[in-house]
């Protein structure tokens, strides 16, 4: 963990923590840096037998950023089986490619709601669901020369 403050997103599954960080940190290249079970917490701790190899903590570092996640037994989270609203996790990049191949990535097994490609603002964008049900957005950012397509002329 970084010794700056810093605003990161967590993540919330039903025992899919483990194999969603392992994905996310193969995609984005990043390192998980802690992962740690409900089995080895303190041995007071009220969790079910069943829990015991979900993850109460989990930390993906990706250069200066991170995600941490968590999964969470439905009895502590009455809603972890809806669909997740009001948030994404966002990716930009300068490297127009580089989101293609996130995006491409991240996206698959997933439900594509906007494929990727030319916007008014960006030279790339597009949203998806990931195969979790976690909502990403990735964004190319674009150079300070670029302009969109309705703007560049016929010609």
């Amino acid at each position: 963990m970084p010794d700056k403050s810093m605003i990161v997103t967590s993540l919330s599954f039903k025992g899919q923590c483990r194999e969603a960080f392992d994905f996310y940190a193969q995609v984005l290249g990043g390192e998980i840096t802690a992962a740690y079970p409900f089995g080895e917490g303190p041995p007071d701790m009220p969790i079910k037998p069943e829990y015991k190899d979900w993850l109460m903590h989990c930390w993906l570092q990706v250069g200066d950023y991170a995600l941490m996640g968590a999964d969470i037994p439905p009895e502590f989270g009455p809603n972890i089986d809806k669909p997740k609203n009001g948030f994404d996790v966002t990716f930009h990049s300068k490297d127009i490619e580089e989101c293609r191949r996130v995006f491409a990535g991240l996206s698959e097994g997933g439900q594509v709601q906007m494929p990727f490609g030319e916007t008014f603002w960006s030279p790339g964008y597009g949203n998806f669901s990931d195969r979790f049900g976690i909502p990403w957005m990735i964004n190319a950012v674009p150079s300070a020369d670029w302009m969109p397509a309705h703007m560049r002329g016929n010609g």
